[in-house]
């Protein structure tokens, strides 16, 4: 099993807007394109004294990384160009492959 890992930092003055939003727009979106089979969202509890905003992690479960490549490849593209749209210069984000062992 591969896990896609995104962890986002989201600024204060949208938290709530892009937290509902994630939960009821994005995360069914990306689960509708079929490649992830279970998704978790979590909340960062540790966050340095100079963070700034709220830190979550987004983990989207597959059976094969060929699966996790084609997300990539052939959906991917628009719905992080969702996002950035939405949400541009108040969030920064990065994404990790994690394979469960």
């Amino acid at each position: 099993m591969i896990i896609y890992n995104v962890t986002i930092n989201i600024a204060d003055e949208v938290h709530q807007e892009w937290l509902e939003w994630m939960k009821a727009v994005h995360i069914p979106e990306v689960m509708q394109t079929g490649y992830f089979t279970e998704n978790k969202m979590l909340r960062l509890l540790t966050e340095s004294a100079e963070a700034q905003g709220t830190t979550y992690a987004i983990q989207y479960t597959c059976k094969t990384l060929a699966d996790l490549e084609s997300y990539q490849k052939n959906a991917a593209p628009a719905l992080q160009a969702k996002t950035n749209e939405k949400y541009k210069g108040k969030f920064v984000a990065f994404r990790s492959i994690l394979e469960v062992v």
